[in-house]
Parts: C-alpha cells; structure tokens; sequence
C-alpha cells in the first residue's frame, strides 16, 4: 500500500510541474467570486436562502460542469503523453505490475479532479460570505454536501470516460476532443425509452433533489446503478487494453 501511495504522490508531482498546473485552480477560485458579483449587482431576483448560490456553483447545471471540463483537460495526457513521448517503456520496466501502475494513474486523475471541485465548494462560500450573507446565516448544509456530491459523481465518471479514451487513442488531442463532445451530447434528451439505459441522462444526479425525473420511470437508484455499471465498464476496458498492449 506504501508502495502505491508513493506511485499517487510520484504522479501528482508530475503534473504539478506543468507550467499549466495552477491554471485550473486559478478558473475555479475565481470563477464563482466572479458570477457571484454578477448575479449579486444585476439580478432582480432575490436570493434563494439557505446557500443556494453554493449548491448551484456545484452543481453538473452551472459551474460544476466547467470544473469537469478542466479535470479532463488536466488529466488527458496522464497515460496518453506516456505513450507519444516514449516514457511508458521506462514506465513498465518497473518492478510493479502494469495494473498498479495505472491504477495510481487512475487514482491520482480522480484526485485532481475531486481537489478542483473542493476548490470551487470553498470559493462558492466566499462568494457566498461576501454577496449573500442572508445566505449564510440559514446555510443548508444537507442540501450543500448533496450538491457536493453530485458534483462529485459528475467529475467521476467522465474523468474515468476521459481515462479510457487516453488508453485507446493515446493521443492527448484526441482524448479531449472525444470527451467534450460527449458532454456537450449530455444535454441532448431523446424521448426513447431505451434511452434512459444510456450515460448522458443519467449524469446529472441533481434532478432527482426536488422530485423530478430526465424521464418518465427513472429514479435516483436506477441512475446510480446505470452510472456505476458505465464506470465499472470504461474501468475494464481500461485496464484490459493497457495490459494487453504490446510497447515498442
């Protein structure tokens, strides 16, 4: 276990070097102060209470989805830049199995893209502090964590998509490409009932808080199952095709 902490660390180190490193926590620090001040001078609506402009920056509907995008983009390369820059032979020649390795891969990809999201719940309190205190003081902390985790699943699962597809193409362009146009399809609804078996109306869990439903039938169980079935499945195509492949 020491051994694939030290591998998580060895990775996040990596990719801290990038120049480019910052760059998202940066978006996602001040993107909410920003839309914060927004809605704050120019809406004509009065605030919902109980922190709704928290759980609404985390939420797949606003700027959790921007937080998404920017652990894509963050992680696309982690396996695929391997593979163009000729590393992963020095990478496999290792001690530890091929399996260990991607999975601290893996493991460190979910990391970025989990401490991006707590960036963005901490800066939608500031935000929240500083525009909307009526907010804060019949803060709604059930309502936050759900959101919070919503949000969580979002980044999940399609940083696990973006993973497989840096496996397959090992190409960093081709991995960002493929996987924004599968979000961008996200929001396109087909009234096909087997089409609630697919991932992208399945995605965006916090429909389910106020008793609404993408379609007719779906629950919030149905979509967790139907989510974790996806995962598990880009999971093993993953892992399947890195260990199968053969390295010049």
């Amino acid at each position: 276990m020491r051994n694939f902490n030290r591998l998580i660390v060895n990775e996040w180190l990596k990719m801290s070097r990038k120049k480019s490193f910052l760059i998202p926590f940066l978006i996602v620090l001040v993107l909410p102060l920003l839309v914060g001040y927004v809605s704050h001078t120019f809406s004509t609506q009065t605030p919902e209470p109980g922190g709704a402009f928290m759980k609404d920056s985390l939420l797949p509907s606003g700027i959790g989805q921007i937080v998404t995008i920017l652990a894509v983009i963050g992680t696309a390369g982690m396996v695929a830049k391997e593979y163009s820059l000729g590393t992963i032979k020095f990478l496999l020649i290792r001690a530890r199995s091929r399996t260990v390795i991607l999975g601290s891969k893996y493991m460190t990809a979910l990391l970025y893209g989990f401490t991006l999201t707590l960036v963005t719940l901490i800066s939608g309190f500031t935000a929240e502090m500083i525009w909307f205190a009526d907010g804060i003081q019949s803060l709604d902390v059930q309502m936050i964590l759900m959101s919070l985790l919503y949000g969580l699943v979002y980044t999940a699962v399609y940083v696990t998509f973006g993973f497989m597809m840096g496996i397959l193409t090992t190409s960093t362009g081709a991995t960002i490409g493929i996987t924004m146009f599968v979000i961008m399809l996200d929001k396109i609804m087909i009234f096909r009932d087997f089409y609630k078996y697919m991932l992208f109306p399945n995605m965006n869990l916090s429909v389910y808080q106020d008793g609404g439903a993408p379609l007719p039938g779906m629950t919030l169980s149905f979509s967790s199952i139907v989510l974790s079935v996806y995962t598990l499945l880009f999971l093993l195509i993953s892992f399947t095709v890195f260990r199968r492949r053969d390295v010049a």
